[in-house]
């Protein structure tokens, strides 16, 4: 019913610790971040939901080639991972899930309009994920709700748009 690209491993156990950067990456006046999404339900629960910033880059194809570095470092059997480079003033510029050494990058919207859908999209695929959890179906439940985390990904901020989708198309 659901075509799904990425295999979904449940998240109850400890993430992976993010490779090493080197120091350069260090300076926090660089305008974007590569950051980690924390969704497991701890995280959610404690307050602690806020990403993750793995590092900090000069140039988004710089940020870019950081978020395949630490897809590279993540084990074959782990869970994908939800990376987001944002700007200096938190807004999202790219995202896209990093698994064994890749990263699929989400594709932002266009529009405002296409924007909506995507948020009514994620909306539903969320509430799906609430019923199938209560029909005691955990594994379908994670699957959605990663896939409407997906969807998110393509919401990049209305400055960004252009920009993001213009790199995505030098990098392919």
């Amino acid at each position: 019913m659901f075509d799904l690209p990425l295999p979904i491993h449940s998240t109850t156990y400890a993430r992976v610790v993010p490779p090493h950067f080197s120091s350069d990456d260090a300076d926090h006046n660089h305008p974007f971040a590569l950051t980690l999404s924390r969704r497991a339900p701890a995280d959610l629960m404690s307050g602690r939901a806020a990403p993750l910033v793995l590092a900090h880059f000069a140039t988004l194809a710089v940020a870019m080639q950081g978020a395949i570095d630490h897809a590279e470092g993540i084990a074959p059997d782990a869970a994908p991972q939800l990376l987001a480079i944002l700007d200096r003033d938190e807004r999202l510029v790219l995202a896209g899930a990093a698994s064994d050494g890749a990263v699929a990058w989400s594709h932002p919207v266009i529009s405002a309009a296409e924007a909506r859908g995507v948020v009514t999209e994620a909306s539903q695929l969320r509430a799906l994920a609430c019923r199938t959890a209560a029909w005691c179906e955990p594994y379908l439940a994670e699957r959605l709700r990663h896939r409407a985390d997906l969807l998110d990904g393509r919401l990049v901020d209305p400055l960004w748009r252009a920009f993001a989708a213009r790199a995505l198309q030098v990098a392919a």
